[in-house]
């Protein structure tokens, strides 16, 4: 009996070192890093905040935008939304005629509260805001999806809603470039300064004759340039009568 026990602890014994053996051995060949970014990229949603810092104002994007690839861009849309004139509406309204119209303008669309209640006209920035985080621009909006962080596509989108009505708005202006500085700008800039300081300066000294010099006391010589004349001030000489 005693044997038959210490049979089953025996093999008991080897199964679990033969268990924890593979867990070893299996943990080493399929050892997997930690990704860099977890989860999986989703079209149409990009990453909130990238670039926000670089990003330049709606209108320095707007002056290059094109048409051609914001219809390109607008195929992530076509699934809620129809762009043809006289389009039925899906799960979002047409949007034949948007730009420069009042929001939640399309009669008998069903818009959220959020939507309905944020008023104004879809104008340049107002359209750039939405696309960008439609959550944000309305809280509570029924739109789902994620928006558009990249600041050209927004661009090249609603230049393509622009392009599909039939008062198109006028594009915004550019802004002005700033004027970029090189770097030997501020030295120059610096040196002119004083070089006019100094002109200033030397228009408020007086002029002294040379007698008035040679009779005046050392304290008297002033100006950056004068020397430092040391000891007793020198005697002037009458040699005329020589």
């Amino acid at each position: 009996m005693d044997d038959r026990k210490n049979t089953i602890a025996g093999w008991l014994l080897f199964a679990g070192i033969v268990a924890l053996g593979s867990t070893i051995v299996a943990g080493e060949v399929f050892h997997t890093e930690r990704p860099e970014k977890m989860g999986y990229p989703i079209e149409g949603v990009e990453a909130e905040g990238e670039d926000a810092e670089a990003q330049q104002p709606i209108e320095f994007y707007l002056a290059s935008a094109d048409a051609a690839a914001g219809a390109n861009v607008f195929k992530k849309c076509q699934a809620c939304h129809t762009i043809e004139q006289g389009g039925a509406n899906g799960l979002g309204p047409n949007l034949f005629g948007t730009m420069g119209v009042p929001v939640a303008h399309v009669p008998g669309f069903a818009y959220s509260e959020a939507l309905k209640g944020k008023g104004g006209n879809w104008d340049w920035n107002a359209m750039s805001e939405w696309l960008a985080n439609p959550k944000k621009f309305a809280p509570g909006t029924k739109m789902t999806f994620a928006g558009l962080s990249n600041p050209e596509d927004r661009a090249n989108v609603m230049a393509y809603l622009n392009s599909k009505g039939a008062s198109p708005l006028p594009v915004p202006a550019a802004p002005a470039a700033p004027v970029a500085s090189t770097p030997g700008a501020a030295a120059d800039k610096a040196a002119s300064e004083a070089d006019d300081a100094g002109a200033q300066k030397a228009e408020n000294e007086p002029i002294l004759t040379e007698q008035q010099a040679a009779q005046s006391p050392q304290g008297s010589l002033r100006g950056e340039g004068a020397s430092k004349v040391t000891g007793p001030t020198p005697t002037v000489k009458n040699e005329g009568g020589r």
